[in-house]
């Protein structure tokens, strides 16, 4: 080896020895501040105001269907809170959708054989009946387009059961699980690994809506949106797929040009009273408009289909009023920081989505998630703590039609996923929480692959153990995200930004109060919220004030098909 080679191979040598040494010292993880640890665990347990934030959020303004009147009303009421507690530029993004809708009046009864009030919900973006009707029901399942012609010129003036009987059976275990032990949960995210946009069970994870993931399932095994077949069942009305949407717009016209007065579901899960439904039309002005689709209690439903079976043809009656909000068609996210004092151009970001269904009031889904995020930046707020870097709260609208409003802004701020061509704020861009699972309390973080981000995160957790928040799962393998959806997380990771989910106790969530009439601020379990304010707060604080920016997930290649919201 002549001098300059091995001058050449010293230097080499010397840098490998620099960045082993940066590694082994990133894993160790982050010396954290103990004394803003206790002011924020002060504030958030001694001075919480999430319930409050949350009884605004889902019982004056709940629900809050994306871009209808509600909706905007409660964001006027989250930018005044925001105000009032000294963030700043705060306002709202807007990005194009389409119709807002939200229900008026709803009343639904079996007149004969006797008189039964039916419990139940119109479907988003269906219309009302222009008064009351009373007429009789037909069933005629729709299974595949081949079932159009043997109910054609039978379904005018009638109320239509369109759907199979609701498999019912006997609950043999709790709706609510008992929540793991904090043995357990480290065993279980230990054993997941996980990539980004994998938030150790929450929603977009592996486990599903909710952190217990196939522990929460339906036992009956009617699923969930995003689950089942590609049929026209009570599922795929719930589904926005293309495959799905195209049938469920065909389904439609078919069921207009027949003159069915109103169509009836039983949802696509649930009993005892609990409906679970969204939509069964569509915000876009040129979709086909349908008959009123109403889910109603699975008892009544298959009620209704056994008086038929033995020829006894009841009266039914429904007087269902909706809104349309047709003036302004483009939907927004709510924007609100906390200016960085050295370095306010870096952004660490935190929120969830505002937007809800229908059916209750948008309580556990995504009020809670909201209401935490607020909660997180008013403690920050309150503290008067300089942090160097800026803390951008968003309150996403659209997440429930497909990520809608995340993807819009992550394009709009960061980068095209068509094209990947980088604004001046990805480079400074530094990581990103979400909240949507519902109200069970956070028991552990996703570390998206990286063990240099799971050393860190361990360390910001072993001074709140004592929390039950322990698990940091998926540090070993990265999964890229390719395509976004099941929560807004994934918008930021599938442009290669840091897009983290906690995981946390499933409690009811996948059971009971997901896309529910049973979505409501009573199943909220406030102990619970205030802990996952507490640990937002302190992630963010955290992200905000240490040196540098947490460490990057790799860049995706361009994709040319992708396709998003703007």
């Amino acid at each position: 080896m002549n001098l300059r080679h091995y001058k050449k191979a010293a230097a080499m040598a010397a840098v490998v020895l620099l960045i082993s040494s940066a590694t082994a010292q990133e894993l160790v993880g982050d010396k954290v501040d103990l004394d803003t640890l206790a002011r924020i665990k002060t504030e958030a347990y001694q001075h919480s105001q999430v319930m409050e934030n949350l009884f605004y959020i889902s019982e004056v303004y709940g629900p809050r269907v994306n871009n209808s009147s509600n909706h905007r009303a409660a964001a006027e009421w989250a930018m005044k809170q925001m105000k009032e507690w000294g963030l700043q530029n705060v306002h709202l993004e807007k990005w194009h959708f389409g119709y807002g809708w939200q229900i008026k009046k709803y009343y639904g009864a079996m007149e004969s054989p006797v008189y039964a009030a039916i419990v139940g919900f119109p479907l988003a973006w269906t219309p009302g009946t222009k008064g009351a009707i009373t007429a009789e029901p037909i069933f005629a399942p729709i299974h595949s387009k081949e079932d159009f012609a043997k109910y054609h010129g039978k379904l005018k003036g009638k109320i239509v059961l369109m759907f199979d009987p609701a498999p019912l059976t006997l609950h043999t275990r709790a709706d609510a699980q008992p929540s793991p032990t904090d043995e357990e949960i480290l065993a279980r995210g230990n054993a997941r690994g996980g990539g980004r946009g994998a938030a150790g069970g929450g929603p977009g994870g592996p486990g599903g809506p909710g952190a217990a993931g196939a522990a929460n399932r339906d036992p009956s095994g009617r699923g969930r949106p995003g689950e089942g077949t590609w049929e026209y069942t009570p599922t795929s009305l719930a589904l926005a797929n293309t495959k799905n949407s195209a049938l469920r717009a065909e389904v439609n016209a078919y069921m207009k040009e027949e003159g069915a007065a109103v169509v009836l579901t039983p949802g696509y899960n649930g009993d005892g009273g609990t409906i679970f439904g969204t939509y069964g039309g569509s915000e876009d002005p040129n979709a086909p408009v349908p008959p009123p689709i109403v889910a109603i209690a699975a008892e009544q439903y298959n009620r209704i289909i056994r008086l038929l079976q033995h020829n006894i043809t009841p009266k039914l009656t429904f007087d269902i009023q909706v809104e349309y909000q047709k003036t302004d068609q483009d939907a927004f996210n709510v924007i609100g920081e906390i200016p960085g004092a050295t370095k306010p151009d870096e952004v660490v970001m935190l929120g969830g989505h505002f937007d809800s269904w229908q059916g209750g009031t948008g309580a556990t889904d995504n009020g809670t998630g909201s209401s935490v995020a607020m909660e997180a930046v008013r403690i920050l707020a309150t503290l008067h703590q300089p942090m160097a870097r800026t803390v951008r709260v968003a309150l996403w609208g659209g997440e429930e039609e497909g990520v809608y409003g995340s993807i819009a802004y992550v394009q709009q701020h960061f980068a095209k996923r068509t094209d990947m061509i980088k604004t001046p704020e990805y480079d400074k861009f530094d990581v990103y929480f979400n909240d949507d699972g519902g109200s069970g309390r956070f028991r552990g973080v996703s570390a998206g692959g990286s063990p240099q981000m799971a050393a860190i995160f361990k360390s910001w957790i072993e001074p709140i153990k004592d929390q039950h928040i322990v698990a940091v799962s998926g540090g070993d393998t990265f999964r890229p995200t390719t395509s976004p959806g099941g929560t807004d997380s994934t918008a930021f990771s599938w442009i290669g930004l840091n897009g983290i989910g906690f995981q946390q106790d499933g409690l009811e969530y996948g059971t009971r109060t997901h896309h529910s009439n049973a979505d409501t601020y009573d199943r909220v379990q406030k102990d619970d919220v205030m802990q996952g304010s507490m640990i937002e707060a302190w992630f963010a604080y955290n992200a905000a004030t240490r040196p540098d920016m947490l460490p990057r997930i790799p860049t995706p290649a361009p994709d040319p098909k992708a396709t998003g919201h703007e």
